[in-house]
């Protein structure tokens, strides 16, 4: 596990389409989930430990997310052979387990995590209604391994922000999380 952040939020980058396969075995479009006021773009995996630190407030945030207007998705770009508890068998059980409300999608040949510039598990990408990027940063803090919930995540505070400006803060704490597995 490499302890990686991601990179500064790059304003406007706008977002690069897909259509990948979902664990109900559909394939979704970034036309499909974009959202009327914002588009929240995850790339997680299912046995980071970071994710798990933060999976329940991913859910939650999600869910009241859809509820502004903002729709969300989540890709696992991980290598399966050398991480097999990344594959999509599991991330259907994962998706399951955890109560997934939104599409959770497998990028197989990792080419969409490339072109996002993924880094890391988890990574956020917030998009505006334009699909332009205003938000690269964390979720919430972690201590050891355990997400601090004082008040609203850093998160579901930024993508608000985005549905009623259009921008995101200036000011973003990097995620960090265990890099992107490649191949």
């Amino acid at each position: 596990m490499t302890l990686t952040k991601t990179p500064i939020c790059d304003f406007g980058k706008q977002a690069e389409y897909f259509k990948l396969k979902s664990t109900d075995n559909n394939l979704i479009s970034l036309d499909e989930i974009k959202g009327g006021k914002g588009t929240l773009i995850m790339f997680i995996c299912n046995h980071c430990p970071y994710v798990k630190a933060v999976i329940e407030d991913i859910v939650n945030d999600c869910n009241s997310l859809k509820q502004i207007g903002i729709n969300a998705t989540a890709i696992c770009s991980n290598d399966v052979n050398n991480y097999p508890e990344d594959s999509f068998d599991k991330m259907i059980e994962f998706s399951k387990i955890n109560k997934f409300n939104f599409p959770y999608l497998h990028d197989e040949n990792q080419e969409i995590a490339k072109k996002y510039d993924a880094v890391c598990t988890p990574d956020f990408f917030g998009y505006n209604s334009n699909l332009e990027l205003q938000y690269r940063g964390r979720i919430r803090e972690l201590k050891e391994l355990k997400a601090v919930r004082s008040g609203e995540s850093d998160l579901m505070t930024a993508m608000k922000m985005i549905a009623d400006t259009g921008k995101g803060p200036r000011e973003q704490i990097p995620s960090m999380g265990c890099n992107i597995k490649w191949k």
